[in-house]
């Protein structure tokens, strides 16, 4: 019962990332200066990471430098392609196709990780997918191949950030914000000179705006990103890929509650992805094998981390106040603190 009501709380703080990003589009379109979404996402991404950065006071070392890069890339770095496919489709198509990413997440952890998606899970994230395009797809929605493309891509990316987290955990002694301070930096500082080519900075920012950007780099950003990253360390893959359905359910949420209302076929539609994000947790098959696999991922990494010990560049020094963590102590390098 005791490990039930962990596995609830994992779910529920890592499903609050997801229900953040939710909030994206309705603070975008009525907070942030229009004609600005990379610097949006800068604003969202290095001053947050920057800031992990001081609190922490802990930075990579040895493997762990291109780590950060490569999963700072996909995770943070490949935000541009998802405001391209904001502009260029409507944002129900882009909600939709970031609602695939538990079959892509599924299919590269098969691929990266060995890990086996249970049918049951499976099923339920295709119904999620079908679910969530019957709240946003409607007869007028255009499609335009570039735009299409870029959702898929940023959706990839993506769901590879979520699997290499998983397979490569993080080093000993790092807690999730401080991975997360490391790769909101390293994505920040990539966008930082495509925002100054492209869009520069907005002519105005008034107090509403100051808030939406303030908004975006701490529930959005900084605290989404830790919350995500903890609960991928302890999560199964195929545990934590659903709740992404939750972003665009969010942002549904928001616009009834801003006067719209949904169609039958829509209802129904947001009623089935619902039920799919619960029933991915909750079913039988997930039950019986969420602990056994969860082992064996932290029971590898830790074999893996304990092995290659220093070599691997684990902690520059360690947080003021906290204490080393000792091997084998009950505590692995996937678990997020």
């Amino acid at each position: 019962m005791h490990r039930n009501k962990t596995q609830a709380t994992t779910v529920l703080l890592t499903a609050l990332a997801p229900a953040s990003w939710g909030t994206t589009y309705v603070v975008t379109t009525r907070l942030l200066p229009p004609g600005h979404p990379l610097f949006a996402g800068l604003m969202r991404a290095l001053p947050a990471g920057l800031l992990a950065l001081v609190i922490t006071r802990v930075l990579p070392r040895g493997e762990w430098w291109w780590k950060t890069a490569v999963l700072g890339v996909l995770n943070i770095g490949a935000m541009p392609l998802l405001f391209v496919a904001a502009e260029r489709l409507p944002g129900g198509v882009a909600a939709t196709l970031g609602a695939a990413q538990p079959l892509l997440v599924a299919g590269l952890g098969l691929a990266v990780l060995h890990d086996r998606p249970t049918l049951w899970r499976l099923a339920w994230s295709v119904l999620g997918v079908l679910g969530v395009g019957l709240v946003v797809l409607g007869p007028q929605a255009r499609l335009d191949a570039v735009g299409v493309l870029a959702g898929l891509g940023h959706t990839t990316t993506m769901a590879g950030g979520v699997v290499l987290t998983k397979r490569w955990g993080r080093p000993a002694g790092v807690g999730p914000l401080t991975l997360a301070g490391w790769q909101l930096t390293v994505g920040g500082l990539l966008l930082l000179p495509l925002t100054l080519a492209v869009e520069r900075v907005p002519q105005r920012i008034d107090a509403g705006a100051a808030g939406g950007y303030l908004w975006l780099g701490s529930m959005g950003g900084l605290i989404a990103y830790a919350l995500w990253f903890r609960g991928i360390g302890r999560l199964t893959v195929a545990a934590s890929a659903p709740l992404v359905l939750l972003s665009p359910l969010v942002a549904t949420v928001i616009g009834i509650a801003q006067g719209e209302s949904l169609s039958p076929p829509q209802a129904l539609g947001f009623a089935l992805a619902l039920t799919a994000l619960v029933a991915a947790q909750l079913g039988p098959a997930a039950r019986k094998n969420t602990a056994t696999k969860e082992k064996t991922f932290d029971d590898a990494a830790h074999d893996g981390r304990r092995a290659r010990g220093h070599r691997d560049g684990g902690l520059q020094g360690g947080r003021r106040g906290e204490p080393a963590r000792t091997p084998g102590a009950g505590v692995v390098p996937e678990a997020g603190e």
